[in-house]
């Protein structure tokens, strides 16, 4: 008997791993395909983003969103819109691996500290918690990485009238790394890093806010508005339901909302960190024909000391106006970019998730 029980246990537990391991999956890959999809249509307005960033007030090229596109079009033609896509595809895919991978290591992690510093042995992971895993997976990822990003951002300013072309991913890794050493692979890692820790932060800081006022707001004025029905709700489990269903039906539209205001207000006050951390890529980069220039000049050398120095020099040389150059960009990007990461999510959900199910099924979990 205890020989049975035992392995009902082990079969218990043997469904409910797989039932983790497949539900941690099955939100990952819809959402990796649709960030590649909705990048690779917004790749044209992320180029010339990345362009209007790096290049100088004194030799400007690109003129705004409309002209920018033009000129890309008129000199390099319908490939120079989406050069560097092919790389930043990579990275996506690279940083999502490496975020799913790590993610397990990092709740442990913190979970274990949290355990430590609380003296609760038993304590299990908050949603808060999850958070700050999730932000560290994402670093770590996003570290692991940072060499795609940085030959990315250079095979994107890249142009046809360049002395020296990188030939692609593998050939402008390889060529940075004989040239420059392993420590050119990571120029610009501490200003990019250090935008990202406060845009999630703030983010986070933001949206939470905006959402306890709004939760508190809209219960409060659905109770006051059926003040007279409250005794029958409270005695109807299916007015209940209705209660909540119409709850849900007013906040979710204030809460998008209130995501985007977050998500612009945190962007708003990090974008300075992308435009340095882009400038800090082209640093020992000779050969370069659309970049920013150290000196002012149109001819002089790109030096930058690190993240202070490169601050200091962009907005001396260029005006505090430097540090928000391609904003607008940034801004339209969005569109299309979320527009397509949706509708790609929604059909490719639907899809993985019937396979899924099959396959939970198969194990013999409900």
């Amino acid at each position: 008997m205890a020989s049975e029980e035992k392995k009902k246990n082990v079969g218990r537990e043997t469904r409910t791993k797989s039932t983790v391991r497949i539900e941690g999956v099955k939100p990952n890959v819809p959402s990796v395909l649709a960030n590649v999809v909705g990048s690779t249509a917004a790749a044209p307005l992320e180029r010339l983003k990345i362009l209007l960033q790096v290049q100088s007030s004194h030799n400007i090229k690109y003129k705004g969103t409309i002209e920018g596109l033009k000129y890309i079009w008129r000199t390099e033609g319908f490939r120079g819109l989406f050069k560097g896509n092919g790389t930043n595809v990579a990275r996506l895919i690279s940083v999502n691996a490496v975020k799913f991978l790590s993610y397990d290591q990092a709740s442990r992690g913190i979970l274990w500290f949290h355990r430590q510093q609380s003296g609760n042995e038993d304590a299990k992971l908050t949603p808060e918690l999850c958070v700050d895993a999730g932000s560290c997976s994402g670093i770590i990822a996003m570290s692991a990485t940072y060499p795609l990003d940085m030959v990315r951002g250079r095979l994107t300013v890249q142009t046809e009238k360049s002395p020296y072309q990188y030939r692609g991913m593998f050939h402008a890794l390889s060529t940075v790394l004989r040239e420059e050493g392993p420590r050119a692979l990571y120029k610009g890692w501490l200003p990019s890093t250090i935008g990202v820790v406060i845009c999630m932060g703030l983010y986070s800081t933001v949206y939470e806010s905006l959402r306890a006022r709004l939760v508190k707001a809209t219960l409060q004025r659905l109770i006051e508005a059926k003040e007279s029905e409250l005794v029958d709700i409270s005695k109807s489990r299916a007015k209940q339901l209705e209660f909540v269903k119409e709850s849900k039906l007013i906040l979710e539209p204030r809460l998008v909302i209130a995501a985007a205001f977050a998500a612009c207000t945190a962007q708003i006050a990090t974008y300075p960190f992308e435009v340095i951390h882009r400038r800090m890529q082209m640093v020992g980069w000779k050969n370069a024909s659309s970049i920013v220039t150290g000196g002012g000049g149109s001819k002089a050398t790109l030096e930058y000391t690190g993240m202070v120095d490169a601050f200091r020099k962009t907005v001396r040389n260029e005006g505090f106006g430097a540090l928000y150059k391609g904003w607008v960009t940034n801004l339209v990007k969005l569109g299309p970019l979320g527009l397509f990461a949706i509708l790609t999510e929604k059909v490719l959900k639907d899809v993985v998730g019937v396979e899924l199910n099959i396959k939970t099924n198969a194990t013999g979990t409900p």
